[in-house]
């Protein structure tokens, strides 16, 4: 008899439970009392639990209609979520987005974008991965992601789009102890050979053979900017940054900014692109996303 328990009964239940009456469900249904206390009947009987106490004036729920209230509610609401999705399906949505975002992006801004996006689209679940050069436009290459924000690769391989997004502010810094950090004026490039600079590495081949800001030829080699931002405060080199990132230890004096004879008059920012298969263009659900994060960042101009 449980297998023929029906949504029906379950919406009719929760219906009761919320309203208080028989009467009031009814109204709120749009039924007559009579077909919701015959639902409900109908649906004790089938489970063999008595959800409501009908003794008194009005019907209240007993020990067990409380304890299967809640079980009713997620059973009401998923299968309100299915045909949510299912309907966005047909309707073109995606039922998944995948975006790979290069890990130059402030997490701030993106973490924006993520909490809006849950709110539009609460059926359409998203999965994140924070890459840097060559591993942003891989998973859009193997068809892993169908979104990639890509801003440390000024090459984008001939099967992908790419559309502007926005710039993200950069700065070059290093720890106020590093020898670099006496320099008051403009750094020369021989100067800057003779010390290390922090870079991040590519755990692709996308960009075998190829440098992006790098002056000297004393590099360490980091897969996460993390890593390189406790470095670059520790005084183990200088390299190039995110503004957003650094902004707080530029303020308290634990990293100091450094001007290079080749950056003049600033360290240029990144441009940031959404890339995406040719053949795999963005949906509803990622066209949204992309205009979220079109938006320009605080302090900066698009």
């Amino acid at each position: 008899m449980l297998d023929g328990v029906s949504l029906d009964q379950l919406r009719t239940f929760i219906a009761a439970a919320d309203e208080g009456s028989f009467s009031a469900a009814g109204r709120k249904l749009r039924r007559a009392q009579s077909v919701v206390s015959h639902t409900l009947a109908n649906l004790e009987s089938q489970i063999d639990v008595q959800l409501f106490d009908r003794n008194g004036r009005y019907p209240r729920l007993t020990e067990q209609g409380t304890a299967l209230l809640a079980q009713a509610r997620m059973v009401v609401s998923g299968m309100d979520g299915f045909k949510s999705k299912a309907r966005a399906i047909a309707e073109g949505l995606e039922p998944e987005l995948s975006v790979v975002v290069d890990v130059m992006y402030p997490m701030a801004s993106l973490t924006g974008a993520v909490g809006e996006f849950r709110d539009a689209f609460p059926h359409t679940p998203l999965r994140l991965y924070v890459e840097a050069l060559g591993a942003v436009l891989q998973p859009v290459l193997d068809g892993v992601c169908r979104i990639g924000i890509s801003g440390s690769m000024p090459a984008v391989p001939e099967t992908l789009d790419a559309e502007k997004l926005l710039d993200v502010p950069m700065v070059t810094v290093t720890a106020p102890s590093h020898p670099l950090a006496a320099h008051r004026g403009v750094i020369r490039q021989r100067t800057l050979e003779g010390h290390v600079q922090l870079v991040l590495t590519d755990r692709t081949t996308l960009t075998e053979g190829k440098t992006f800001g790098v002056f000297a030829p004393l590099t360490w080699r980091l897969a996460d900017l993390g890593a390189k931002h406790a470095f670059l405060r520790a005084g183990f080199g200088w390299g190039h940054m995110p503004v957003a990132m650094v902004q707080e230890d530029l303020d308290a004096g634990t990293l100091v900014m450094l001007r290079l004879e080749n950056f003049q008059p600033r360290t240029p920012p990144i441009a940031m692109f959404a890339v995406y298969r040719k053949d795999m263009p963005p949906g509803p659900a990622g066209r949204w996303f992309l205009k979220r994060l079109m938006q320009p960042l605080p302090g900066s101009s698009k």
